[in-house]
């Protein structure tokens, strides 16, 4: 396997290096987003209650699942490190323990949701046209977090070893079958039943199963020599993959209950705000994907110099990707700047809306270069195998500062969303300070794993 980005000194070669693991997944995060947009729109048809089962079924179904995608992370680390240290025969074994792990844990996670979501759903939605529709959907989506496990956890592997192209060609398959399983089963077309929102959840857990298929194809391809299913995992190996997953778990849930707690605190100020603000985010989250990408390249590129027993180059690494990311991140935020209204009426037409998301709007494409800073050096540590000190930042940053003070500063004291959404650009800058510190100070490089 080529490691020119290693030896070779030239800046041009190592940025070659990384937008050719960035690149695919960032394509594959891009194709979920219009995923999402193309179920929107054809359950949008159905009425305004099929929409909001499925905008919040979407939502709740991260939470439910947020326990196991941290599995991901802990595969990404260790097989980098693997790969690093030259036992690339290895590389597989934290997939295999990961894959134990996820068919476990999902037996237990899915049959409780499936038994439960009846008699909690109104928890989260009392409409009763939208539990009526809403509640099946959910329950259908959390069927599937085993096919969602191990697509996460088979997407750290290939990222690991750079073969991150199998994801984005994947993840591509998974969306057509999405698409035209949707296509039938909403409507009843192609001679399938008419099953509406629960069809669209029928086609997303079906078009997951199938993706989990061709990885599994493609393992037995592309992994054996890496020790696919070649041996049963050792309970070392299945701690270790604990020790760094579980964190990253962890944070997951807390950051998707974070949003859930946001949502709340800006719905006291008002219906108008509420509005205004899932425009904001759902743009910010569109705006950020290249960072994420980025981010999990850094933790490739981080993990395999660490196994290679080069510290430097692996702080290298993490600082040529920041580079990158904040500039590109940085353009990415020029639109929020000049365009801000155009955007908002994207996805809303109420002048009022418009007026009170505009100025966050700006703010964030002004600010949203730090995004830069803070997602791939987030990754870059979490490709260190630092994961317990992640999830302490993350935690400890959003629950005890930022929401508590958007409680007081919105609701309590009446000083609207503009003055939340300027403590939540403040909330990412201070993380972004955080993670750049801990980079610097290098306590990262003698994590063993």
């Amino acid at each position: 396997m080529q490691e020119v980005g290693y030896l070779n000194p030239m800046k041009n070669t190592r940025y070659k290096r990384i937008f050719s693991l960035a690149l695919p997944i960032i394509g594959g995060m891009i194709s979920q987003n219009v995923l999402n947009l193309v179920d929107t729109a054809m359950v949008g048809s159905l009425g305004n209650a099929a929409l909001a089962a499925v905008g919040l079924g979407g939502f709740a179904t991260f939470m439910g699942q947020s326990l196991i995608l941290g599995i991901s992370t802990g595969v990404q680390a260790l097989a980098a490190r693997r790969k690093g240290e030259g036992h690339l025969e290895q590389t597989a074994f934290p997939l295999n323990a990961a894959l134990i792990l996820v068919f476990v844990a999902s037996i237990i996670l899915s049959t409780f949701f499936y038994y439960t979501i009846p008699s909690i759903y109104h928890f989260l939605n009392s409409d009763p046209a939208v539990i009526e529709v809403g509640s099946p959907y959910l329950q259908i989506r959390l069927l599937g977090i085993i096919f969602v496990g191990s697509n996460f956890a088979f997407r750290g592997f290939w990222n690991a070893i750079d073969l991150s192209k199998i994801y984005l060609f994947t993840l591509v398959i998974m969306h057509i079958c999405n698409i035209l399983l949707n296509y039938a089963l909403i409507f009843g077309n192609l001679g399938m039943p008419q099953l509406g929102v629960s069809g669209a959840a029928l086609g997303t857990t079906i078009s997951t199963a199938i993706g989990t298929s061709i990885y599994f194809i493609l393992g037995f391809s592309y992994a054996r020599k890496n020790g696919f299913f070649k041996v049963f995992p050792t309970w070392k190996n299945l701690s270790a993959l604990v020790k760094l997953s579980l964190p990253s778990s962890i944070q997951q849930l807390f950051f998707a209950a974070g949003f859930t707690a946001l949502y709340w605190i800006i719905g006291k100020i008002g219906t108008v705000e509420l509005a205004a603000t899932n425009v904001l985010i759902n743009v910010m989250l569109l705006a950020i994907l290249p960072a994420i990408g980025l981010g999990l390249a850094a933790a490739t590129l981080v993990g395999q110099a660490l196994g290679l027993k080069r510290p430097a180059d692996a702080m290298a690494w993490g600082y040529d990707v920041v580079k990158i990311g904040v500039v590109g991140i940085g353009i990415v935020g020029l639109p929020m700047i000049f365009a801000a209204e155009p955007i908002i009426r994207l996805f809303v037409q109420d002048p009022l809306t418009i007026a009170v998301g505009k100025l966050p709007m700006q703010l964030t494409g002004l600010t949203i270069f730090m995004e830069g800073i803070s997602l791939v050096l987030m990754n870059a540590l979490l490709g260190a195998g630092d994961a317990k000190a992640v999830m302490q930042i993350s935690i400890s940053t959003q629950w005890f500062l930022f929401l508590p003070l958007a409680y007081i500063c919105g609701p309590l004291l009446g000083m609207g969303l503009l003055a939340v959404w300027i403590l939540q650009i403040a909330y990412r800058l201070l993380l972004s300070w955080i993670y750049f510190n801990r980079w610097k100070k290098g306590h990262w490089k003698t994590i063993n794993i």
